[in-house]
């Protein structure tokens, strides 16, 4: 698995979503450094990690992720914030090893078993991206054409993703099963809805943070609610909301100063 490193202190682990990679927390790392060991993996079949065949279902990535922690050898619990598909891998993890995880933030995401009710519908493309084989041969050649609409239609300010920016993304999601990859988490949703109602038996104990953004222009305006919040509800007991002003999904790149102060003053409570 690869990652980026740095900082010094308490370490905090970042998980990108979809379309992305690491790159997504460009702008919140150096900050973070300030204060905590900071790290942000490429998941599994994203970026400059392995893309095997199978297992991109929320326990088989948590695996991932418990093993790279483990080889980094911290001696305290983590931090760790999950963004979009990265947020599902960040829950497994929590639940799954509850020992190891001192806080969980959820930024902009669902759990499938635990889709709210006004969710329903919202997402075309995660019906889309489940149909087996056909994403990949419609999107084949328009990497760039088919990546550009999620950025500029789930961002509020969609300068804070640049062309160049897109070039980075575009360039990781074009190499060889790059695509494939990221269609690959949401063919596992339904296992994953299995998974969460299995591990949501027992909820989570530690304080969470469900972060959610406040504007979708693919959704024709301001969001209606917080999904992550929502969602998170029926998974753990200590859940607080925090609707991100002036931002939709993108919120590391969007607001990363607000974002990285409200990280930081919730690690801190």
């Amino acid at each position: 698995m690869h990652y980026v490193i740095g900082g010094q202190g308490d370490p905090v682990v970042l998980l990108h979503g979809w379309p992305q990679t690491w790159y997504e927390w460009r702008h919140v790392m150096p900050a973070l450094a300030k204060y905590y060991t900071v790290v942000a993996p490429d998941l599994r079949g994203f970026g400059e990690s392995s893309k095997p065949v199978t297992g991109y279902d929320g326990n088989t990535t948590a695996e991932d992720l418990y093993q790279l922690v483990s080889q980094l050898g911290f001696d305290k619990k983590i931090y760790l914030v999950g963004h979009d598909v990265g947020a599902q891998t960040a829950y497994s993890y929590a639940a799954i090893h509850p020992d190891n995880v001192s806080k969980l933030v959820i930024m902009d995401a669902v759990f499938p078993g635990f889709f709210p009710p006004n969710f329903e519908g919202a997402c075309w493309w995660c019906s889309f991206h489940q149909t087996r084989d056909v994403p990949e041969l419609l999107t084949a050649g328009n990497e760039r054409e088919y990546l550009s609409w999620h950025y500029l239609g789930l961002a509020y300010n969609p300068e804070a993703i640049t062309e160049a920016d897109i070039d980075t993304y575009v360039s990781s999601y074009s190499a060889p099963g790059g695509m494939r990859a990221g269609f690959e988490y949401y063919r596992a949703f339904p296992m994953n809805a299995e998974q969460n109602k299995a591990l949501s038996e027992t909820k989570l104990q530690i304080p969470v943070l469900a972060l959610g953004g406040d504007i979708y222009p693919a959704f024709g305006g301001d969001a209606p609610g917080n999904f992550a919040l929502d969602s998170t509800q029926g998974l753990a007991e200590n859940v607080k909301g925090v609707i991100v002003p002036l931002s939709g999904h993108y919120i590391a790149e969007e607001r990363p100063d607000f974002l990285i102060k409200e990280l930081v003053k919730f690690f801190n409570e």
